[in-house]
């Protein structure tokens, strides 16, 4: 069985906390900061809880980490 390697583009883009939750960041972030509202961007510093159906195939990715 080879080695699980770690998909870099979902290592760069999402992190794991301690109790195994995956974490992600609010897209939309770069483009037009200076239009967007303050309230909309103090949320972008923020990161969210990934949806549960999507965070299997994630864990996957990150398997080799």
């Amino acid at each position: 069985m080879p080695k699980l390697k770690t998909h870099k583009g979902t290592a760069a883009r999402f992190r794991v906390t301690g109790g195994g939750k995956i974490m992600r960041m609010y897209g939309s972030r770069n483009n037009f900061r200076r239009k967007k509202r303050k309230p909309v961007t103090v949320l972008f510093g923020r990161t969210v809880e990934v949806a549960p159906e999507r965070a299997s195939r994630i864990r996957q990715l990150l398997a080799g980490q």
